[in-house]
C-alpha cells in the first residue's frame, strides 16, 4: 500500500498534487511519501509483536537525512556499510546502540570511528577484519561489540546482482570458517562476541531459501552455544522484497515473521533485522516531465522525458520494471501504444523500457515512476554534468525540499583548477 493516489483526474502524494510539485520544485524530482514510510516500517516491525526486535534500517536503499529522522523517530535502527553512512545515521537522531556495521571492505579508520562512536554491533566479514578490529580496538583501549556474518550459501531470487548468500559471493565467512574465528574472537580481550549475522539478497519474493538459510543460522547459534560460547544476538538481514507491480506482490512482513518465528521456536536470542527496499521502495516516486515524442517512420515511438539514468539507474543496471503513470489520468478508453521510453543521457542504456503500453503522451505532460523509493536518489549522480536529482519529502498537505538540486555553478565550483593551469 501507498499513498500516492488520484484525486480529481490527478495524481497526488498523500494530500499534494504531483503537479504542484513538479511546477515548484521543478523536473526530474524524487518524491516521498512520509505517510507510506511510516507504514511500512510499523508494519515490518508490529508483524514480530510482542517480540522485540531491532529493525535496523538499510540506510543504502534511500540515504536522506529526513527519511532517516523520519523512520528514527519511530524506534528504526540504522544498517550502514561505510563511516559516511554511519554519520548519516548519527546526524538524522539515530542514537548508536541502534546502529549495526556491516560490509566486506571496511578501512581501518571507519573500524576506529565505529568503535569510537560505539555502534551497536560491527559485522566482521573475514579474519583479516577480525585481526584488524582487533588492533584498531586495542589501539583505542575499547571492547567493541561483534557479530560475524556468515555466507549460508543459499540461493535466493532477484537479480544476481543483489543476490549475496552463495558461496562464490563475496559476503561473510563460510560455515567451515565461523565457529573457528568465533571462538578465536572470544579468546581476545579487546573485542566482544555477541552474535551471528547473515543476509542472502535482495528483492526476495519465495521465503524458502530464507528458511533453508534461517535453519542453517540456528544450527550455527546451538554449535557454538554447545561449545559454551555466547551467543546473544541473531540478526538475519534484510532482503524481503517489494511489489513491482510487473509481478505477484511478494509475501508479507506477517508471512515473514512467521517463517522466522517457525524455525526459531525455543530459541531464546535477540534478534535483528534490516529491511530497506520493502519499507522504502513504494513510498517514492520519481515525477519527470516528458521532453518530446520522436516517431520514426517505420513506427518505432521514442518517449523522451527529462529523467535519465543517472537519475534513476535500476533499469540500465538491474534491467528492473517500474510503472509508468502519467499524473493527468487518460480519459476512460483511451488507446493505448506502444513507447520505448528514454532520457537524454548519450548511451543506449539511458532507456527505462521498451515497447510499454502507454496512453497518449506528449511534450509537458508529467509522468511519475513508481516504486523508485529505494536505490533510486541514493545512487543517482551527475553523469553528462546533469544536476544531481532534487527530493521532496511530503507529509499530509504539506512538503519541503529535502535535497536541492545543485545549480551549474555550485556543481563547478567544487573542481578547483590545478594551479598550474
Amino acid at each position: 500500500m501507498n499513498f500516492f493516489e488520484v484525486k480529481g483526474g490527478e495524481l497526488w502524494c498523500e494530500d499534494v498534487p504531483l503537479r504542484k510539485i513538479a511546477d515548484e520544485v521543478g523536473t526530474p524530482v524524487y518524491v516521498y511519501s512520509t505517510a507510506t514510510l511510516e507504514r511500512h516500517y510499523t508494519v515490518f516491525r508490529d508483524a514480530f509483536a510482542p517480540r522485540k526486535v531491532l529493525v535496523a534500517y538499510a540506510v543504502k536503499a534511500n540515504s536522506n537525512l529526513s527519511v532517516l529522522r523520519t523512520l528514527g523517530k519511530l524506534g528504526a535502527g540504522a544498517d550502514t556499510v561505510s563511516e559516511g553512512e554511519i554519520r548519516r545515521a548519527l546526524a538524522a537522531g539515530v542514537q548508536p546502540s541502534r546502529i549495526v556495521f556491516s560490509g566486506v571492505g571496511k578501512s581501518r579508520r571507519e573500524l576506529a570511528f565505529a568503535v569510537e562512536v560505539g555502534v551497536s554491533e560491527i559485522n566482521v566479514e573475514s579474519e583479516p577484519e577480525l585481526d584488524s578490529l582487533i588492533e584498531v580496538a586495542e589501539l583505542l583501549d575499547a571492547r567493541p561489540k561483534i557479530t560475524f556474518r556468515v555466507n549460508p550459501d543459499v540461493e535466493a531470487g532477484g537479480h544476481a546482482k543483489i543476490s549475496t548468500g552463495k558461496a562464490e559471493n563475496k559476503f561473510g565467512v563460510s560455515f567451515s570458517e565461523a565457529e573457528r574465528l568465533y571462538a578465536k574472537a572470544a579468546t581476545s580481550p579487546h573485542v566482544d562476541p555477541i552474535g551471528v549475522a547473515c543476509h542472502i539478497g535482495s528483492q526476495i519474493d519465495d521465503l524458502g531459501p530464507m528458511a533453508k538459510a534461517f535453519g542453517k543460522m540456528r544450527g550455527l547459534v546451538e554449535r557454538l552455544r554447545g561449545r559454551g560460547l555466547k551467543v546473544e544476538r541473531l540478526d538475519l538481514g534484510g532482503g524481503l522484497g517489494a511489489p513491482y507491480f510487473d509481478q505477484p506482490d511478494p509475501p508479507s512482513p506477517a508471512d515473514f515473521a512467521a517463517v522466522v518465528e517457525e524455525v526459531l521456536e525455543g530459541l531464546d536470542i535477540e534478534l535483528v533485522f534490516e529491511p530497506g527496499r520493502v519499507i522504502a521502495a513504494n513510498a517514492g516516486i520519481l515525477l519527470s516531465r516528458v521532453i518530446h515524442v520522436h516517431e520514426r517512420p517505420e513506427g518505432r515511438r521514442f518517449l523522451v522525458v527529462d529523467g535519465a539514468m543517472n537519475d534513476l539507474v535500476r533499469p540500465a543496471m538491474y534491467d528492473a520494471f517500474h510503472d509508468i503513470r502519467p499524473v493527468s489520468v487518460p480519459r476512460p478508453g483511451a488507446n493505448l501504444s506502444a513507447y520505448d521510453v528514454v532520457g537524454p543521457i548519450c548511451e543506449t542504456g539511458d532507456t527505462f523500457c521498451r515497447e510499454r503500453a502507454l496512453p497518449p503522451l506528449g511534450a509537458g505532460d508529467l509522468v511519475a515512476f513508481m516504486t523508485a523509493g529505494a536505490y533510486g536518489a541514493s545512487m543517482s549522480s551527475e553523469y553528462n554534468t546533469r544536476p544531481l536529482v532534487p527530493e521532496v519529502l511530503v507529509a499530509g498537505d504539506q512538503y519541503a525540499v529535502v535535497r536541492p538540486r545543485p545549480t551549474y555553478e555550485e556543481m563547478l565550483a567544487r573542481e578547483p583548477l590545478a594551479p598550474w593551469l
